[in-house]
């Protein structure tokens, strides 16, 4: 005797965004949880800043790394099993980072919980390439990518925002060591809505006709083309690639300034963490109106008539330039006005990462999503782990500085996104290889 056939669940690809998003919120409170414990554990154990900088680099060397790995695998093994892994690691590891006790076992720990956390954003770019199509119909239109992407990295500044609400009571409360036993807790109890929410299209058991037939014509398109796999060689010899890697390669360690220095910026600046606990989610909170901002509108213009191409990198230009707002904090010391300054700043950093982690969707075939997506997490983690050691020697080494000590580190922080929005917009173009099919038509 047959089952009944399960309810399909409306607009399932929302739910599926739903749970990236999650994945996001966790993940950035799992990695928050020690930047907002940084001023007390820094005191408790005696790390000057290069000894932060230093666990701070195990963790991005792993992050980094494991981009590109986890890239690839996510593109071999598929994304539901792909993430069913990387959770299950980083949340053991996070349960496990109440038994350090000091410098090397903390940056130890961190190493593990990068590797176990890279898998996230490649994994996401890639179930996204799978649930929204690049352009099937009017009702399954190309500007859902951009507001998809920019759904499951808002999870970055929630999970930073939250992590700022729920880890210093818990720390006061209980001690350290259970605020880092808290996010490893809810990375499991998200394993079992995703073993049970995640399914490829073709495959899934609550998906209706009509959006599991538009979500297929697009991948049926894709595989009677009889294109083979782009290798990683094949896919560094494109501008287009340059261009993604780029995009995050030179916004990224920015962000990771924001999230992983913050308090102590404001500690530098003299400003009491107990007076400025409210300031340090704002930047949080400004990001993930970011990024919403930024899929939204350059869905907007997609609408208007722009092509896919003009209206992402129109974003692109608007990230670029509003994060060199990050300048003028270094004139004062009004938090106020800092908190400001830094939230516009990441508003419009989070447009500009929108728009990063769309690119891969935008420009590649299914396959390769993920392995692309990979190699720009691992720019941007080489680029923040270069970011981090200099960091720490240079905020040290200007302590006599007083308020001043990060004044040369707040400036490149605003130049290099700006850079980068100029490389984007050079590299992120139709060319040859985009006749040849190797890339798409933007």
């Amino acid at each position: 005797m047959n089952s009944a056939q399960p309810r399909s669940i409306p607009s399932l690809r929302w739910w599926i965004g739903g749970i990236l998003f999650a994945s996001t919120v966790i993940n950035y409170v799992d990695r928050q949880t020690l930047s907002i414990l940084a001023p007390d554990l820094k005191q408790d154990y005696h790390w000057t800043n290069v000894d932060y900088a230093n666990i701070a680099i195990a963790f991005r060397i792993a992050y980094s790394l494991g981009q590109t790995v986890c890239g690839r695998l996510m593109d071999r093994v598929g994304t539901r099993r792909g993430l069913t892994i990387s959770v299950a690691w980083y949340s053991v590891v996070s349960l496990m980072t109440s038994l350090a006790n000091g410098l090397s076992s903390f940056a130890l720990f961190r190493f593990l919980l990068g590797a176990g956390e890279s898998a996230n954003w490649p994994g996401a770019s890639k179930a996204v390439s799978e649930w929204f199509p690049k352009r099937v119909s009017e009702w399954f239109p190309k500007r859902e990518r951009g507001l998809a992407a920019a759904f499951y990295d808002s999870g970055s500044s929630v999970g930073g925002a939250v992590a700022s609400f729920l880890i210093p009571p818990v720390y006061h409360r209980w001690g350290w060591r259970v605020a880092f036993i808290i996010p490893g807790l809810l990375g499991f109890l998200w394993l079992i809505v995703w073993r049970w929410l995640y399914h490829l299209p073709k495959d899934h058991p609550r998906i209706s006709d009509a959006e599991r037939s538009m979500i297929l014509a697009e991948t049926l398109e894709a595989q009677t083309a009889g294109k083979p796999r782009l290798r990683w060689r094949d896919l560094l010899k494109l501008p287009q690639t340059w261009g993604t890697i780029i995009s995050k390669g030179l916004t990224d360690p920015v962000w990771f300034f924001v999230t992983d220095w913050f308090p102590i910026y404001l500690v530098a600046k003299g400003i009491s963490l107990k007076s400025g606990l409210l300031a340090v989610w704002v930047p949080f909170l400004a990001a993930d109106l970011g990024n919403f901002f930024g899929g939204g509108a350059s869905g907007y213009l997609i609408r208007r008539g722009w092509s896919l191409g003009v209206a992402r990198k129109a974003l692109v230009v608007f990230g670029g330039v509003g994060v060199l707002l990050l300048i003028p904090t270094i004139f004062t010391v009004n938090l106020y006005l800092i908190a400001l300054l830094f939230g516009l700043a990441t508003f419009s950093y989070a447009s500009f990462s929108t728009i990063a982690n769309v690119l891969p969707t935008d420009l590649y075939r299914s396959d390769s999503v993920a392995s692309v997506s990979g190699l720009s997490g691992t720019a941007a983690g080489i680029g923040t782990i270069i970011a981090f050691e200099l960091i720490g020697h240079l905020s040290d080494a200007r302590q006599a500085s007083g308020t001043h000590s990060f004044d040369p580190i707040v400036i490149v922080a605003g130049v290099i996104p700006f850079i980068g929005m100029i490389l984007v917009l050079l590299l992120v173009r139709n060319t040859r290889a985009t006749d040849q099919g190797l890339v798409r038509r933007i």
